[in-house]
Order: structure tokens, then C-alpha cells, then sequence
């Protein structure tokens, strides 16, 4: 049958679409959008389980008197409020003032690891970013701490630092014949020196894995025009590969610092469960403080304090790299 005149479109005019089409389609299209959601949902899962759980839970310990009296059921450990705070930040009191030595101690083991991770990783990276002979196989053995298990390294520079039979003390006082008597590496203000050496060395291929990987994004076009331009090797990497790097300095600045902040394996197999004051890093502290004194509730007091002073240190950091990109980017 002929159709209706009235319901035939115009000439030049396109038929209006079909409603039924579209509500088809919208099933399909919600199904391909909430896909990648779905499949983040176990890992979401299991990062609330890890993570946000066991934070919670200590969270909640900080505010108990629990002890080793409690430590079977600790939900029935009395509430103190935020007794455990003051005494962690009364620093006129012996647990609070040990709290901030080891605090300050912290401090500076942090800025000297990371700064010579930078240096060692940036230097070794730069230096390798040229091809030669035998490039491929140094890459590989710079990478070996980085590779090597935490517990079998620290354990080997454990023996290593042993005052008679050490490697160390054979190499400076047999080999290099230095003077005196041989040092205690383990005890004593020494032992900053040794948790520093130790960090370092297994921390500073890191640094260089990430900017040998940040330099493969800087064109070499550039070098050659400043080349041409009549520019040496440092004023070469410090107008182009240091700005250019900036992006990835950011990153591996902070994630060093809060991996060396809050490094516990290291001093942990290198002195046990007593480190000298000169290596008492805040996480061992927080250790002592809770499995060795067995009182769990300042422990976790602790734990908080450390949390919220990482969380305010990388907003502020994030915040201040932030603005310097948006103003090197408002400079170009």
C-alpha cells in the first residue's frame, strides 16, 4: 500500500532515526564504560584489605591503653583518648624526647640517601647514555642491587662490616694501610656511616633506571645544535638534560624519600632489634616502642604521627613542583 503523504519526508530532508535503535545501544555503551571499572574492582578489593584496613585499624589502637595484658582480645583494651599523643609529642619526657632524636636522626638520613642516590643514579645514567663497547653488560651490573633480595644484601654487608674479619676493615687497614685501630662499623656513631653505605648501594640503581628511561624522551637533535652552538659537556647538561628531567626528578625525588623514610628491613637485618642511637631510624623506633617495650597503643600513636607528617611533607612538595612546572611552562 502506498504510504501516508502526510508521514513521507520532505525531498533533500533526512527520515527522522529511530528511537528503538538508540535505547538498543545505550546497554552496549554502558556495558564498554563500566568495563575497566569492573575490572579494578579486585584490585580495589584488595588495596582497602593491604592497606586501608590495617591503617584503620592502628588508627583506632592510638587512641587504647593496649599492652601485652590485652594483646589476646585488644578491642577490650580501655580507650585513653589522646593520651598516647601527648606523651609521643612531650618532648621534655624521656619516650618523646628519644622520639625526636630518633625523628631528627631520620631527618638526615633521608636527605643524605636520597641526594646521593640522585647524584650516583643521575651521573651513572648521563654517563651511559653515549653507545660503547660493553654498554649493555655495565647496565646489567649496576642493576645487581636492585636486584639482589633486601635480606641476603644487608646480610651480606653485615659480615662485611664485622670489626675483625670484615671485608671493609681489611680493604682501609691492610690493604690501604690506614693508621689506628679498626673501627667498630655496627655500634657507635659509626654505624650512620654503615646504614648510610648500605642505602645507598641499594638504593641508587633505582635512580638510575628511572632517569636512563627519562633520557631516552630528550631528542638528540638538541645536543647536536648545542654542540654546533660551541657548548661544553656541563653546559649541555645543565640547559638541556637537567630541564628536561625535571618531570622525572620530581617523581623519583619523592618516591625515594618516602622509601628511605620509611626503610625498616635495612637497619632491621643490618642491627637487629636494637639499634644504636646513631642509627635509630624512626621506623625501628616505632618497632622498639611496640613489640619490644610491648606497649602497642603509644606504638600505634607513633605510626599516626609519622602517617600524617608524609602525607603533609608530599602535598606540600606536590604542591610547590606544581606551581615551579606551571611557571617554567608561563616562562616558555
Amino acid at each position: 500500500p502506498a504510504a501516508d503523504p502526510r508521514t513521507r519526508p520532505e525531498r533533500g530532508e533526512r527520515p527522522a532515526p529511530h528511537r528503538g535503535r538508540r535505547g538498543s545501544r545505550a546497554p552496549g555503551r554502558f556495558r564498554r564504560a563500566s568495563l575497566p571499572y569492573l575490572l579494578l574492582l579486585p584490585a580495589l578489593a584488595l588495596e582497602l584489605l593491604v592497606h586501608l584496613v590495617p591503617m584503620a585499624i592502628g588508627a583506632v589502637m592510638s587512641f587504647k591503653t593496649l599492652t601485652q595484658f590485652y594483646i589476646r582480645d585488644w578491642s577490650t583494651a580501655p580507650w585513653t583518648g589522646f593520651d598516647n599523643y601527648k606523651i609521643s609529642v612531650d618532648f621534655s619526657a624521656p619516650v618523646g624526647r628519644d622520639l625526636l632524636d630518633s625523628f631528627v636522626t631520620t631527618c638526615l638520613f633521608t636527605v643524605a640517601s636520597v641526594a646521593l642516590c640522585w647524584l650516583l643514579g643521575t651521573a651513572a645514567a648521563i654517563f651511559m647514555q653515549d653507545g660503547f663497547r660493553g654498554r649493555g653488560l655495565l647496565r646489567a651490573l649496576f642493576l645487581v642491587p636492585y636486584a639482589l633480595p633486601v635480606y641476603a644484601a644487608v646480610i651480606t654487608w653485615a659480615f662485611m662490616f664485622q670489626r675483625d674479619n670484615g671485608l671493609v676493615n681489611h680493604v682501609l687497614y691492610d690493604q690501604l694501610g690506614l693508621g689506628g685501630e679498626r673501627s667498630f662499623w655496627l655500634i657507635g656513631d659509626n654505624s650512620f656511616v654503615a646504614l648510610l653505605t648500605v642505602s645507598v648501594w641499594k638504593g641508587w640503581p633505582f635512580a638510575f633506571l628511572i632517569v636512563t628511561a627519562g633520557l631516552q624522551n630528550i631528542p638528540q637533535e638538541l645536543y647536536e645544535a648545542a654542540a654546533i652552538d660551541g657548548a661544553g659537556m656541563w653546559q649541555r647538561i645543565r640547559r638541556i638534560t637537567l630541564p628536561s628531567l625535571r618531570p622525572v626528578n620530581q617523581v623519583l625525588v619523592l618516591v625515594l624519600f618516602l622509601w628511605t623514610f620509611n626503610d625498616f628491613n635495612t637497619p632491621y637485618v643490618l642491627f637487629g632489634r636494637s639499634a644504636p642511637k646513631a642509627a635509630d631510624l624512626i621506623s625501628i623506633h616505632i618497632y622498639q616502642s611496640s613489640f619490644v617495650t610491648w606497649n602497642f597503643g603509644t606504638g600505634a600513636a607513633m605510626s599516626v604521627l609519622l602517617l600524617l607528617f608524609l602525607l603533609v611533607v608530599t602535598a606540600v612538595y606536590l604542591l610547590l613542583t606544581s606551581r615551579g612546572r606551571k611557571t617554567a611552562d608561563g616562562r616558555r
